[in-house]
């Protein structure tokens, strides 16, 4: 590619996980930069309890060769599911996959940088959740299941 790509900052709240993470997929693999803001308001469609459930049943799998050991390490940060997620719909093993999800960004919440950049912030429209006439989890809830704690607690991380 010649030339600076303009950034796209997608704002991720009300957006369905899956949805969002193939469409911004298939921009990233095109050459686009991305950057997601607010990750935790991001949305997973089902029952509460079934999708937390879900995601804690992961932690749960071992390996073949030490299968009593701590097992696979999983995202419990709800910017680090997203990322794990977009990164599962690329050929990261290939360079161009792996150009494309450095060309990634996502933050919980709107970090001070991207705080004058709010009115450029866009939604994806096939990826919004008032698609759904169903149930839905936030992202944020789910990781506070999974142990994460927030950092607003504490104040903005660098």
């Amino acid at each position: 590619m010649t030339g600076m790509v303009e950034e796209i900052i997608v704002n991720g709240e009300g957006h369905i996980l899956g949805r969002l993470a193939s469409i911004v997929a298939k921009r990233l693999l095109n050459g686009e930069r991305i950057t997601i803001l607010n990750a935790d308001k991001v949305v997973v469609s089902g029952d509460r309890k079934m999708v937390i459930e879900s995601y804690k049943l992961l932690f749960e799998v071992g390996t073949l060769r030490s299968p009593y050991k701590q097992g696979i390490r999983r995202p419990r940060s709800p910017e680090n599911i997203v990322r794990r997620t977009i990164r599962g719909m690329l050929p990261i093993s290939k360079p161009k996959g792996r150009s494309a999800f450095r060309r990634l960004k996502v933050f919980t919440g709107i970090p001070p940088e991207y705080a004058d950049k709010a009115s450029k912030m866009i939604k994806i429209e096939d990826a919004l959740a008032t698609r759904l006439g169903r149930k839905c989890t936030t992202l944020a809830e789910i990781a506070i299941q999974l142990g994460w704690k927030p950092k607003s607690q504490v104040g903005w991380r660098k």
